[in-house]
């Protein structure tokens, strides 16, 4: 029904993934959006809204925020109320909000390490210093190390999380989660959550929680990011949003961001509703998809001597362990040989490149037939 292999050439819309390259022979299989047209259902909504043919301000509709409600409900059992909705344009500037919002200038802001960039250069935007609370292996699966949480968080009044973890891959379970907020309890941190991969999960059986649903003080405690963005392929149109339970904490979410926070693109609300209410069959599709993308990935390159991946629990990327290889110059090694990756030291993790597998077969099996004969003829 839905056609993931076709390979779409983007490079006549400036897409930043395929500009970086312009030119050159190189795969992008770096910056997290996927090579995949959206849903039906969203392509159709948007033309629908531009034959309009006017686009001033706008606001989301109410059938958008109660999708989002039954959503949370029917997926979470996570009963929300439509007044702790805070639509953003996007989970990096609500990141660097909270930043703004929870912490005092010169003060620590946690961040695990490695983690998604934003979030690791984000105190520092702010004036304040981030303090990095490593991630450790067990069991195949990227952990946060609870006993450095625990000293970190001594000095701290924010924590900022990340679930499922990008680019590790890891779905945070009950019992996990519970000790990070045991901590978070303890030193009395409000916790700033990006789960905006919450839907991209490819072990099948495995449920994402999020954060605020684990307890009542959990969720008076924390500030939680979502969007379609990623699921959908809609990233360009700048739509997200912030589920702060707490009274307290989504005021002063609020009044931070009056005057410097954007509006939501219009048709970003659009394409949101239309994913929301009619998009799971074309999503379903997509997660099969992935998983076999997944499994291809981890089976090729496991078999390469000096390489190690762990299979990621969720989202579309790989973080792979090259450290073995002792490349002087790992990005400029795999772009010789085709391929563009995003560097693991921007993640913290100078050993790792991380791999976007969300494109159609053809082009991670070519992607993956580079590195591996540019490795193995070393």
């Amino acid at each position: 029904m839905f056609d993931f292999d076709q390979w779409i050439d983007r490079r006549p819309t400036r897409a930043l993934k395929w500009l970086k390259y312009e030119g050159t022979d190189i795969l992008p299989m770096w910056v997290a959006d996927t090579e995949f047209k959206a849903p039906p259902a969203v392509i159709e909504a948007l033309a629908e809204r531009v034959e309009h043919g006017i686009f001033g301000y706008s606001r989301p509709s109410p059938q958008l925020t109660e999708l989002i409600i039954q959503r949370m409900q029917e997926r979470y059992n996570w009963r929300i109320e439509a007044d702790w909705l805070v639509y953003m344009p996007g989970v990096v500037p609500a990141l660097n909000l909270a930043c703004q919002t929870f912490s005092e200038p010169g003060s620590s802001i946690l961040t695990p390490k490695p983690i998604y960039y934003p979030f690791l250069h984000a105190p520092g935007f702010h004036g304040r210093k981030a303090a990095h609370v490593g991630m450790v292996e067990q069991d195949g699966r990227w952990l946060l190390d609870l006993d450095e949480l625990e000293q970190q968080a001594q000095h701290s009044e924010l924590l900022l999380f990340c679930n499922p973890h990008n680019p590790g891959g890891t779905i945070y379970t009950r019992d996990e989660l519970l000790a990070i907020n045991d901590i978070a309890k303890r030193h009395d941190l409000v916790v700033c959550s990006d789960e905006i991969h919450c839907d991209l999960l490819l072990d099948e059986g495995k449920t994402h929680i999020p954060y605020a649903a684990l307890d009542d003080d959990a969720a008076n405690r924390s500030i939680i990011l979502m969007a379609p963005s990623k699921t959908f392929n809609i990233a360009g149109l700048c739509c997200s949003f912030a589920i702060v339970p707490n009274p307290e904490l989504r005021t002063r979410l609020v009044r931070a961001a009056r005057g410097i926070m954007a509006d939501v693109n219009l048709l970003g609300f659009v394409a949101a509703e239309a994913a929301y209410r009619d998009g799971d069959d074309w999503l379903q599709a997509q997660l099969a998809y992935l998983r076999r993308n997944r499994d291809l990935l981890v089976e090729r390159l496991g078999r390469v001597s000096g390489v190690k991946v762990l299979a990621p629990e969720a989202t579309y990327l790989a973080w792979i362990d090259i450290g073995a290889l002792e490349l002087e110059d790992p990005i400029g090694f795999f772009e010789q040989a085709g391929v563009g990756l995003s560097p693991g030291g921007q993640f913290g993790g100078s050993d790792f490149v991380r791999l976007n597998f969300g494109c159609p077969h053809a082009m991670l099996d070519e992607a993956l037939h580079r590195m591996i004969a540019a490795i193995t003829s070393r």
